[in-house]
């Protein structure tokens, strides 16, 4: 009996997809390897360390994706996307089951989408996933900038409505606003009769236009979110002691392009990034990246990139950081790949040296015990 309610239900199931046109794709990455780091900061200084290293070249995951035809070349859409630490088995993005994106809306190919729900800004969409070296190369989480302070890999909107437009000769642009969700609109941060200073509710808007065609792309994207460390899961800020004052502000703005010539593609990005703590002055980030990627043959290929990072004001300090990757697809779907990153730091943070943070949250490594840092990696990728 009830192999034949489960019949029926499948049968049913093929009929509605046949009726409607709808489609549902189960999609995922697993990405794996072996990092080591030296320098890694100890409570007696720093050491070495070799680890099993999940979710570089891009992170771990799965989702599922649908579209329903609903007529008149409207669609209704979804993406309901799970991160994972494949070391463990556990779920990514402090525990949430669509941590990295949850959404629906509705699309029309001639004027674009409209989503609901936790969603990318467009520093990421536009800005880091084509024109910096962690998208282009499977460097990806080592490349990027510091911490990812300019929210071009995992700028997630909560309680996000996000308009997409179609392409127009080969420009899109969108805008997206996510709600707080709650009365007090100001979103301030209340003091506890002890004095402790707790955040605001978080909420951020974000714009973004790119231009791509032929070989050539540029594109430009700002976000600004308030109350970062309130959402929940919560944004990320480790420079030195900038995270434990809690920000009241996080507002960014960049600009990056790209080129393909033959074999090889070269990319330049900038970046702009204020930040506000609670309860000291603001300051402001820039880095300044370029780099390129070259294909020796289909499947075999090199990239190398530099990026130079620079905070001022009520926080100081100054990174360098190099990094190249050889990668070999195995097919269309896995490939292996080697890493290599060098950084250097120099400044003070309000008395507080600078230290190296290739390692720190946005590599998974920890933070350096010096003021240089080295990283290689081995690592398998797999798409499914």
């Amino acid at each position: 009996m009830k192999k034949h309610i489960v019949a029926a239900a499948v049968l049913g199931m093929f009929g509605i997809a046949a009726h409607a046109q709808s489609s549902v794709t189960l999609y995922g990455i697993i990405d794996a390897g072996i990092t080591y780091a030296n320098k890694v900061a100890t409570a007696n200084g720093h050491d070495s360390l070799v680890k099993y290293g999940d979710g570089v070249a891009q992170g771990s995951r799965w989702g599922l994706r649908g579209a329903e035809d609903l007529g008149g070349g409207l669609k209704a859409i979804f993406v309901l996307e799970s991160g994972f630490n494949s070391g463990d088995g556990t779920l990514g993005q402090g525990g949430a089951l669509f941590g990295r994106q949850a959404y629906v809306g509705l699309s029309k190919n001639e004027f674009g989408s409209l989503t609901f729900g936790r969603q990318y800004s467009f520093s990421t969409d536009y800005l880091g996933g084509n024109y910096t070296m962690g998208s282009q190369t499977p460097a990806g989480n080592y490349a990027y900038h510091i911490n990812d302070v300019d929210q071009l890999t995992s700028s997630r909107i909560n309680n996000a409505v996000k308009f997409s437009s179609a392409s127009f000769y080969g420009v899109t642009f969108g805008a997206m606003y996510g709600f707080s969700n709650t009365t007090n609109f100001a979103g301030s941060p209340t003091t506890t009769a002890g004095g402790t200073t707790t955040q605001g509710s978080s909420s951020a808007y974000s714009f973004g236009v790119n231009y791509a065609q032929g070989p050539f792309g540029i594109g430009a994207a700002y976000t600004k979110i308030r109350f970062p460390n309130g959402a929940t899961p919560a944004f990320s800020v480790s420079i030195a002691n900038v995270n434990t004052l809690g920000l009241h502000d996080l507002e960014t703005f960049g600009v990056g392009a790209r080129y393909t010539i033959a074999a090889a593609v070269i990319w330049a990005n900038w970046t702009h990034t204020k930040f506000e703590p609670i309860t000291a002055g603001s300051s402001k980030l820039n880095n300044y990246e370029i780099g390129g990627r070259y294909a020796f043959t289909p499947a075999l290929s090199a990239g190398l990139g530099y990026t130079f990072s620079k905070l001022d004001d009520n926080f100081e300090g100054k990174w360098h950081q190099v990094n190249a990757v050889v990668d070999y697809a195995l097919s269309k779907r896995t490939d292996v790949y080697a890493i290599g990153a060098y950084q250097k730091a120099s400044g003070s943070n309000n008395g507080v040296p600078v230290q190296a943070e290739i390692g720190s949250a946005a590599s998974f490594i920890g933070n350096a015990g010096a003021n240089t840092q080295f990283v290689t990696r081995v690592g398998l990728r797999h798409k499914f």
